[in-house]
């Protein structure tokens, strides 16, 4: 069976377990469970990096926001996140009936005691806690582009909405069996055709390939994020004032734990602690490390320094970058993917000042054109099907037709829902924004100067 197949049937669950088959998968538990752990400690690790690149006036509303996210989202996916992500029952192949699991039900025993099976048969309860994360993260992240000037409520109500109109969706689409997936009735088999999956049911004979989240992720979170920023619209003085970060240590120590956290969110995504789990450890390291030459390198030639901003942007980029490609990529692949990426977001970053949409932390820049670049350089440089290595056109372009679906997806939704919320208001006061929106929003300040 390919990753892939082992990765979908993973996410939706299986037969029931007993005492002899916990035991022999227990090992696959604890990684997955430390692995859930780690993308958990991302959000967390968010706050700190967006929270250093603000203002010193807004960086308890960044924080809170990472913050906030968590909060509601941890609370919603128990509820219906799980089923309208990974449940059997899908609808058109978009998103799945959020009743079928509601509350967990039927996904974490059954009538007599034993644990539901999850991905390689540890139970299936340790994949929701996994999938959890993804969703909280996600979502998070749309929060760098509306930083210093959104309500906090309106926030958290948008998280609440968006995780459960666009990401969920997505999530199935793409990992569920949906349209973006490799399964009979997905978009790859109507244009490619389909084949024996070997247990007696069909695939797409060219499968998309999303390791743990170009799409779903990242892609998704920066498209959301451009069209927010448009519509929310720009900071007080942008173009005008220049807006620092506060606290560059905070950025570091963020990007640091980011780092550290997406372990979890790459290898963790084999589902498994062997060699795919291996591989995907070493891209990871290897991708980010190039983006941050690559990023070094360009400020280098452009500005004449390199700065410590433009190397926790750069490991970001390239952890987004190599994100869908982790398991199908060599590390010498790894390396040019993560090169391209970190120099593609230092150049695309500057783009939210000729065009005059206010992307206040960089999310455009790094999420959406690092998430783009490595789920088309699959198509590239993927080891199996990629062109560098012998394949044909067939991988590139169904990976080209899941990102831009992803992109038209997300922004179509994501616009409907902004301006739905728009009467309970997007932005605090000018007076609260001159002010600063951490004493206006949370009656709090970071620092008290003497």
């Amino acid at each position: 069976m390919l990753l892939d197949d082992v990765q979908q049937s993973a996410r939706q669950g299986g037969d029931k377990l007993s005492p002899d088959d916990l035991l022999a998968n227990s090992g696959n538990a604890a990684w997955m469970l430390m692995a859930s752990a780690l993308v958990l400690l991302m959000t967390p690790g968010l706050a700190f990096f967006y929270g250093g690149m603000s203002r010193q006036k807004s960086v308890l509303n960044m924080m809170m926001m990472s913050f906030g996210s968590m909060a509601v989202i941890a609370v919603i996916y128990v509820l219906w996140g799980w089923s309208m992500s990974y449940g059997t029952e899908s609808i058109g192949g978009i998103f799945a009936n959020p009743f079928e699991f509601l509350g967990l039900k039927d996904s974490i025993m059954d009538e007599e005691g034993n644990f539901i099976a999850g991905a390689a048969g540890y139970p299936n309860i340790i994949d929701v806690g996994f999938q959890t994360t993804f969703a909280i993260i996600t979502t998070a992240l749309i929060s760098g582009a509306l930083a210093e000037r959104v309500k906090f409520g309106t926030w958290m109500l948008f998280s609440a909405v968006w995780v459960t109109l666009v990401y969920f969706p997505l999530a199935h689409m793409v990992w569920g069996g949906g349209l973006l997936s490799g399964s009979e009735n997905s978009i790859a088999a109507w244009m490619f055709g389909t084949v024996d999956d070997g247990e007696g049911g069909l695939v797409a004979a060219v499968e998309p390939i999303d390791f743990a989240g170009g799409t779903v992720v990242h892609i998704n979170a920066g498209i959301a994020a451009f069209v927010l920023a448009v519509v929310v619209g720009k900071r007080l003085g942008f173009g005008k004032t220049a807006f620092r970060p506060h606290n560059l240590p905070f950025v570091m120590l963020g990007a640091a734990l980011l780092w550290f956290g997406w372990f979890g969110f790459n290898a963790g995504s084999a589902f498994a602690a062997d060699g795919g789990a291996g591989l995907a450890w070493v891209n990871t390291t290897t991708a980010t490390a190039a983006a941050i030459l690559g990023w070094l390198l360009t400020e280098r030639i452009r500005d004449g320094h390199a700065t410590s901003l433009g190397a926790a942007s750069g490991a970001v980029a390239g952890l987004v970058a190599i994100t869908p490609a982790a398991g199908s990529l060599s590390p010498v692949g790894s390396i040019l993917l993560g090169v391209v990426a970190g120099i593609l977001s230092a150049l695309a970053v500057g783009l939210k000042f000729r065009f005059g949409y206010d992307d206040s932390l960089d999310v455009v820049g790094v999420h959406l054109v690092a998430g783009l670049w490595g789920t088309v350089a699959i198509g590239f440089l993927g080891t199996e099907t990629g062109l560098f290595y012998g394949g044909d056109y067939q991988q590139l372009v169904i990976q080209i037709v899941i990102a831009v679906v992803a992109l038209i997806f997300t922004a179509v939704m994501t616009a409907i829902i902004a301006f739905a919320l728009k009467p309970l208001g997007w932005r605090v006061s000018e007076e609260s924004e001159k002010r600063g929106i951490d004493e206006s929003e949370h009656a709090e300040t970071a620092y008290d100067l003497a």
